[in-house]
């Protein structure tokens, strides 16, 4: 092809014809009437924009469509709208829809107001009518007033004119009264007071016809004087009481109620002069007035009254002390016989035992010893169970009580306690309840810490020890080791030359466990263990927990009498009746000797574990008691926790703010519990601790997720697990659950959170100098800085500082750092660069630029 046909030939731009270049009109203009709510109207002008068109014309020319007629403006806003589709055609021109969306808006917003104000019209309409409805109805009830008045004061008149013309005929007709009461004076007297009478009764039953009646009075009160006002002033007149012979003189009410308040205060005036009753007032430790008043039998404004001629002043439920409360009974002659609160536990336990009634009972027998040296193997050995199996991560994680029965049909009462470091209390209250401690040491490890805190709580609870050496079965065993390790710890063995037992066992193989039953028996007959079956038992709670579908179970041991079903007894600052007694295998019993170890049903709420249980008469007996326990308990808590605040207040003075990791404990039982507690209270340090907000035995509810949730702290739940509705609301309100069944995990998390709170510790990492070798004044940014790198490297965003002379005189950050024009990143050392700092511009040749970063290094627990 040529070149010609490859590119087109161009013309000169010019007018497809010849003439003036001009607009022509494209707004037409218009009016139209708007009408606003409340019948207003105005008249808007409006301006109708026409579009221009093109078409091709012949040639291939572009010509300007002849213009479509105008809508009316009038209508403009319609037409725009109903006229869509006949423009689209004539103009070529298609609406989009977001402008067809936006139209059909428009007509429904313009319909809604429309309605809206219809509406208002109607509801104002309606407002206008009910006023004035209430405006006639007022209308009508002030003229039925104005005509009643007139009535009354009409009536009140021809009452006046009857009276008048009686008066003006009483002196005619004197004489004749006077004749009619002489011949009959006990008559006329008669008919008097029958008249009075008759008059007292149509005016009551006048009062009584308004009152149910419920008609208002007249507005304006005239007197009005009938046969009542005649009887009250004491004017009768002969014909009213001639015409009142039929009525009998009646009493008013208002004289009942005198004679009812005459004899009220002679009644009064009788008892002042009676002898007053002294009485003997048993007064506690603290009293409120208006106790003290009852107990005395005296009003308490008269003891108000005394408090303040003494000089106190104090309202009727305030709480005095008893000395002052002493004083202002002997005010009022009273006897005083002062108690304690404490003194309902007096008697508590029962008397003391008398030796004609003791019998010989089993030993109780607690095994302790390190953790997993095989403390609950032995014991399982010995019950022919398997208990050890089911323990968590191998490990005993509350204390259990068994009791063996042994071919020569005796029995011996064994405790299992933990060895984990954390379960140090669990071990202390075994070797309370104990009557022998049974030391296990492995013949492979020897005596570790927990084998010496057992030996510290046995000597400290003064019971005898006899040491069992288990895992003789392993090779490298090594009894003569453990026997010269106890030698540091005062345990002196027999074959050592003392008196403490050692028996070589094995729990794997069952080796010489009959030698361990004998030396426990030879030992409790050498203690000569003896009770009274035959009384209200007493014991200790050795562990408590809360069940599903049981509620509160505890596990007691009793020391001294039997134990029945039905019985009330108190544990700590909880009581109950005994439900049901279970033996350590789960059997129901009817009652529980001494030395027998039982679950108890039918507690009201779960006792600390370590708790005296003690069998009251009385119910009544048993509330009081937990009461005042309780009562103790809150108080003890409530200055626990005003001392650690004001603890806390100093500690953040001195080290700063304190920060806290908020904890809800849940555990299986009580004993758990309080490990874990106290396990979480070791760790904590001047800067962070663990604040545990709940502690308490059961699964974890909604109540504790409420509680983290408010505090921001978390839940451990220790072998117990969440309810539905609480798991839906920590997973709503983001509350982290976490679920346990070993101690140590529980402690290792609890310290990695603490850990992660502190503070890291800041380091400085040198990183390099630079030395001024002149300055620059540049107008934009100030002085500049030409330095060479003398050692390291410079960083652009590292901290830097200004050396004079060794002497550091700013420390700050720099603003530029520069390598000839450019910005770089660093300069290493032997090159030269251009630097400038952060708001500061005193800078002298010979200087000396220290770089350095700022290292965060995290801190853990110790």
């Amino acid at each position: 092809m040529s070149s010609d046909t490859e590119t087109p030939t161009r013309k000169p731009l010019k007018l497809s014809s010849p003439g003036k270049l001009e607009l022509k009109k494209t707004v037409d203009g218009g009016q139209v009437r708007q009408s606003f709510p409340h019948g207003r109207t105005k008249t808007v002008a409006v301006e109708v924009k026409k579009k221009r068109t093109y078409t091709t014309g012949a040639g291939g020319k572009l010509e300007v469509a002849p213009e479509a007629e105008a809508p009316k403006p009038a209508a403009a806003a319609q037409a725009q709208v109903t006229t869509a589709a006949p423009e689209v055609e004539d103009r070529h021109y298609s609406l989009t829809e977001q402008e067809r969306q936006a139209r059909l808006k428009a007509l429904e917003q313009a319909k809604k107001d429309e309605d809206s104000r219809k509406l208002t019209e109607a509801e104002e309409a309606r407002r206008a009518a009910e006023r004035s409805e209430r405006e006639r109805a007022e209308l009508d009830r002030r003229r039925r007033e104005e005509e009643e008045r007139k009535a009354a004061e009409e009536a009140a008149r021809k009452q006046r004119e009857a009276d008048e013309a009686v008066k003006a005929a009483a002196p005619a007709k004197a004489p004749a009264a006077g004749e009619a009461e002489g011949a009959h004076p006990h008559t006329g007297r008669m008919h008097l007071s029958k008249a009075i009478a008759k008059q007292g009764e149509e005016e009551d039953e006048s009062a009584r016809r308004r009152t149910t009646t419920g008609h208002r009075p007249p507005a304006v009160k005239t007197p009005v004087r009938g046969k009542d006002d005649q009887r009250r002033r004491g004017k009768l007149s002969v014909t009213q009481a001639l015409d009142s012979e039929g009525s009998e003189r009646q009493r008013s009410v208002a004289a009942f109620r005198r004679r009812t308040e005459k004899e009220r205060r002679a009644h009064m005036m009788s008892g002042q002069n009676q002898a007053k009753v002294l009485r003997e007032v048993i007064l506690p430790e603290a009293i409120t007035v208006q106790e003290l008043a009852n107990r005395m039998a005296e009003r308490g404004a008269d003891v108000i009254k005394a408090l303040m001629k003494m000089g106190v002043m104090a309202t009727i439920n305030q709480t005095i002390d008893a000395d002052t409360a002493e004083l202002i009974i002997g005010e009022f002659g009273h006897t005083v016989r002062r108690v304690s609160a404490a003194d309902v536990e007096l008697g508590l336990e029962g008397e003391a035992d008398i030796d004609d009634h003791l019998l010989p009972r089993p030993p109780v027998v607690t095994i302790m010893g390190h953790v997993d040296h095989g403390k609950t193997s032995l014991l399982d050995a010995l019950r022919q169970t398997d208990v050890a199996a089911h323990e968590a991560g191998g490990i005993t994680q509350h204390i259990g009580a068994y009791q063996v029965t042994l071919p020569s049909s005796k029995k011996i009462t064994f405790i299992d306690t933990p060895g984990h470091a954390a379960f140090t209390e669990m071990r202390a209250r075994g070797a309370n309840v104990t009557d022998i401690v049974v030391l296990v040491v492995a013949g492979d490890d020897g005596i570790m810490p927990q084998t010496v805190e057992a030996i510290h709580h046995a000597k400290a609870a003064k019971v005898p020890i006899l040491v069992a050496i288990n895992k003789m079965d392993k090779p490298d065993a090594n009894a003569n080791r453990v026997r010269q390790e106890l030698l540091s710890h005062e345990l002196v063995t027999e074959e050592m030359g003392g008196d403490v037992l050692t028996v070589e066992v094995s729990a794997k193989t069952k080796m010489n466990l009959d030698k361990l039953e004998e030396a426990l028996l030879l030992q409790a007959e050498i203690l000569d263990l003896k009770a009274n079956p035959d009384r209200s038992a007493v014991g200790a709670v050795v562990e408590a927990k809360m069940e599903r579908g049981r509620g509160s179970v505890a596990t007691l041991l009793v020391q001294k009498g039997t134990l029945k079903v039905g019985d009330i007894f108190v544990a700590g600052a909880e009581w109950g009746r005994v439900r049901a007694l279970l033996d350590d295998r789960g059997r129901n019993i009817d009652s529980a000797g001494p030395a027998m170890p039982v679950e108890v049903l039918g507690l009201q709420g779960t006792p600390q574990a370590g708790d005296v249980f003690v069998v009251v008469e009385s119910e009544a007996r048993a509330r009081e008691i937990t009461e005042f326990r309780a009562h103790r308990e809150r108080e003890k808590q409530a200055a626990a926790g005003a001392r650690s605040t004001l603890e806390q207040m100093f500690s953040k003075i001195q080290a700063g703010e304190a920060k806290e990791v908020p904890v809800v404990i849940k555990a299986d039982v009580q004993g758990s519990v309080e490990a874990i507690v106290s396990s979480l209270n070791q760790l904590a340090t001047d800067e962070v601790k663990a604040r545990v907000l709940h502690a308490a035995v059961g699964g974890v509810n909604e109540s504790d997720v409420t509680l983290a949730r408010a505090s921001g702290g978390m839940i451990i739940g220790f072998n117990v697990r969440a309810n539905p509705q609480a798991r839906e609301m920590a997973k709503r309100d983001h509350v982290d659950i976490r679920y346990y069944s070993i101690i140590y995990n529980v402690v290792d998390d609890i310290k990695a959170a603490m850990s992660g709170m502190l503070a890291p510790t800041l380091r400085e990492k040198f990183l390099g100098n630079a030395e001024i070798r002149e300055i620059f004044n540049i107008t934009k940014t100030g002085k500049v800085a030409g330095c060479m790198v003398t050692e390291g490297l410079m960083k652009r965003g590292g901290k830097v500082r200004l050396l004079r002379d060794n002497v550091v005189i700013h420390e700050g950050t720099l603003k530029t750092l520069r390598r000839f024009k450019d910005e770089v990143r660093e300069v290493k050392e032997g090159f030269e660069c251009g630097m400038a700092f952060e708001n500061y511009d005193n800078i002298e040749k010979g200087d000396v630029i220290e770089c350095f970063e700022v290292e965060e290094v995290a801190r853990a627990l110790a």
